[in-house]
Parts: structure tokens; sequence; C-alpha cells
């Protein structure tokens, strides 16, 4: 298709800027975003196509911002008539407002992935025979298989940001995926193992077949392992993080936070701390959007402000939120490439993209064994927290009980309970292996979900609460 979307309107740019002209006048800032996407999703269950959907959507959405109010109006109809009544709407906002525009972002060269669609390579065929190997080797490779779920999905977004001041920005994001869980049995009991891949790229490598083999063969580990697992010990112990997708907890416990619009509204656990010690001695966590095609990674972000490298803790101490433009201005700060949208349908919010904590300087085979008494979690499942207070729970999908510095059985049921800014603390040994997850995130704020990526080394945590089945 035409990838210029000023194309797909029923009127001219001339005619458009008009409407957007005229609509923020007065407004502090504001843009047309107007998106066309495309999804894919095949689903296989229990040796047949289970699911199978291809969606296309487009529209626009219309934002003026007034000082902290904001006008918004969105509309799947690409028509001047259909942006006329959203302008309608819009413009309310800035009745007996006079605003200055703010300045349009600043462009760079860099981009971080491909324009190529991945919808159409390989064919339908060739993606449901994929699916159907999968699910053969692993029946094959094991009699505890039970049950065999993959899935791949894929879309490609093409968006045109158009600001009042004449300012236009444009990006194309592919973006893939490959998901696979293994169910396991023995007798009456059952246990699952899970892995996934992807990236803003085509399927390429993904469908190889030494990693496809690869992802399969891992799902079956984590299931077998937890097929084994005692019931996890409760109480209060020494807690050693694997690197990669553990990550994870660092991105709800600690990133939500340093989200700017919390910290303008004083409602998160890190408000007004700029500038202190928020973490121990050694921790620095930055949000990474930079990085070439990787899930949580954008060349623009969606008010058209190009991606960071942005350090939020540097050493133990916070420097940093990530922002929006509207966030960024009343706080007196700059945008940081943060202002993400689900799709034309949802205002922008500060969102993050990929956030992890650096490497320290010991092995994770010195951590592990510096513990005497433990547990060794190596990936997580679910996990919820609260903003404001900072206090969060997270199940372990696998875990390990660490015995006079040696890794022991695998335990089932663990959950991990504690306080962002204080488990920031509570970290005594950084290890030198940092890694980020093999880009399966997705991140839910005030309803909307965006792609994120999320990573760190293996870490030492002292006495943290552990939830179990075993007093």
């Amino acid at each position: 298709m035409n990838t210029d979307l000023i194309k797909l309107f029923d009127s001219d740019e001339t005619a458009i800027r008009e409407v957007l002209a005229q609509t923020l006048s007065g407004a502090d800032d504001g843009e047309l975003f107007i998106e066309h996407s495309q999804s894919e999703t095949l689903s296989f269950d229990n040796g047949r196509l289970k699911g199978g959907s291809f969606n296309t959507d487009q529209g626009f959405g219309l934002r003026a911002v007034a000082g902290e109010a904001v006008g918004y109006a969105h509309a799947g109809d690409l028509s001047l008539s259909a942006l006329k009544r959203a302008a309608d709407a819009v413009a309310a906002v800035t009745r007996g407002y006079s605003g200055t525009y703010a300045a349009a972002p600043q462009r760079t060269n860099k981009k971080l992935y491909g324009d190529e669609n991945p919808i159409g390579e390989p064919s339908f065929e060739a993606k449901v025979s994929l699916l159907s190997e999968i699910d053969a080797y692993l029946r094959a490779k094991d009699p505890k298989v039970r049950q065999v779920t993959a899935s791949i999905a894929a879309s490609w977004q093409v968006v045109d940001i158009l600001r009042a001041d004449g300012e236009r920005m444009h990006d194309i994001r592919p973006m893939t995926r490959l998901n696979i869980s293994v169910v396991v049995g023995e007798g009456d009991r059952q246990e699952s193992g899970s892995y996934g891949v992807g990236g803003r790229r085509g399927f390429g490598d993904f469908v190889a077949v030494d990693n496809w083999q690869h992802g399969a063969d891992e799902a079956l580990r984590q299931a077998l392992v937890n097929l084994t697992a005692i019931d996890a010990p409760a109480g209060t112990m020494d807690v050693v993080l694997s690197s990669g997708w553990p990550g994870v907890m660092l991105h709800e416990a600690v990133g939500h936070g340093l989200e700017g619009d919390f910290n303008r509204k004083k409602t998160s656990a890190f408000a007004g701390l700029m500038g202190q010690t928020v973490a121990a001695k050694g921790v620095t966590v930055v949000d990474d959007g930079t990085i070439e095609a990787r899930r949580g990674s954008l060349t623009i972000d969606d008010e058209g402000t190009p991606s960071g490298y942005n350090v939020l803790i540097d050493d133990g101490k916070l420097v940093g939120y990530m922002q929006d433009r509207q966030n960024a201005r009343l706080m007196g700060m700059k945008a940081t490439g943060n202002g993400r949208r689900e799709s034309y349908a949802h205002v922008p919010m500060p969102r993050m993209t990929n956030t992890y904590m650096l490497g320290g300087d010991k092995s994770p085979e010195e951590i592990i064994a510096s513990v005497k008494k433990g547990i060794y979690a190596v990936s997580f499942g679910g996990g919820q927290v609260d903003i404001t207070s900072g206090k969060f729970v997270f199940g372990c999908t696998e875990a390990y009980l660490i015995d006079n510095g040696k890794i022991g059985a695998p335990v089932k049921g663990a959950m991990l309970i504690g306080n962002g800014p204080d488990a920031m603390q509570r970290i005594t040994m950084i290890g030198n292996d940092m890694k980020l997850d093999t880009g399966m995130g997705n991140c839910g704020k005030g309803g909307q979900w965006v792609p994120v990526g999320v990573g760190q080394p293996h870490l030492r945590m002292n006495e943290m609460t552990v939830g179990g089945t075993q007093a």
C-alpha cells in the first residue's frame, strides 16, 4: 500500500493542515496522529489450527493540549468532514485559553528497524506448517507432553504525525512474535512451561529450525522442571534473580513509578525524590528505546520525539523520569521520547520502552554461592504493583531452593512480595551478565497496551518476603 497516509484522506494536505492550524490555535501543543495498521495471529493447539485472525485498521486522533487539560477526538473515517467534527470537539479545550505552541521535536537520521511488512512472509501455509511441526516435535520429544500450544503473531503499523507548525513525522513499525507453551503430566499432576521470542523485524531467524527448536526445548525443560518441583517455603529469605526476563519485576516495581505523569501528580512512591538515593549503590537503571529491532524500541515515539537512552537511576540516585511532551513541559523538564499510545483511538502518555538495569562486577556463580539459604528465581509470570505505595507481588514460573551456596530442588508456588523503593535498597550483589528478555513483553497502563522490553543481570536481594505453600 501507499505509506503516505495523507493520501488516504478524501482531501489534500493543504485543507487538512488548515483545520489542524485552526484547532491548535492558542494550544500549548497537539498534533494529528494518523495510523494504518495490519495484524495477523495464528494459534495451534492440541494438534490442530485453533484460531486465526487478520485485521486491518486505520484512523486518526486529533489532540490539543492546554496546560493540564487535553482535548482528544478520534475516528476511523479518514475524511475531511470527520476531521472537522473532531476539531469542533477538541477546540473546546482551548476556548478562553492562550498558550504558546511548543517547538517541534528535534529530528535525527536514526532508523532502528526496516519497513518490510512481516505478515506476507512466510506464507500462511508455511506458518501453519511451522506450528504443526513445533507440535509434532514436542510430542515426539517426551511421552509426558500432554498439550502443546504454539502461536505466531505479526503486525505492521504506519504512522504519520502532523503538527500545526508544519512539521510532519513518519514511521513504519514491523513486529513479530513466536510463542510456545507445553503442558506435561505424570499421573494426576500437570505442570507447564513456556518460551517466547520477538522483535521489530521479519520472522527470519525466529522460524529457522535451530531457533524454534531451542524455544521448544526451553518450554519443555521448564515444564519438566516444574513437574518435579516441591512446594515453595514461605518467609523472609535472601533471593537471587536470574538475568533477562526477571527484569519484569524492575519494570513493574520501579519503572512505572518513574513515569512522568505519576510524579507530576505526586502519586508515585518516587515523587519528590529527584537527586536522592532510592536504590543501593551500584544500581543503575535506564530506559532505552534506541536498541535496534528490539520489541520496545521506537525510531520516534507517538508524539514524534526520537526515542532516547534515558538514565533513570544512576549509582543508586534518582536522576530522571520518563516523559511525554505534556508532562515534561509542566514539570520544566525535557521530553524523553516516551510518549506512547496503543493506537489512534488513544491519547499518548509516558510509557516505558526497553527498561533494564546495567551490569555489575559479580559472576552469577559467585552470587549464588554467597547465599546460605534462599530462593533462586529464574522466571516470572504475572505480577501486580500499586504505583502509589510501590507494593508488588510476583509469581515465579521457575524457581529453585539455594542451600549452602548450591542450587537445590525446584519449587512451585513461590511469590516475591515487597515494595519497589525498599526492594532496590536490598540489592547487595549485581552480576556482570546483563541481558534483555527474548522479546515478549507487553505493558498495560490506563487501559492501553504497548510492547516493551525488560532486562537485568543476576541480582542478590537480601531478606525479601517470599510467599509459598510451606510455613
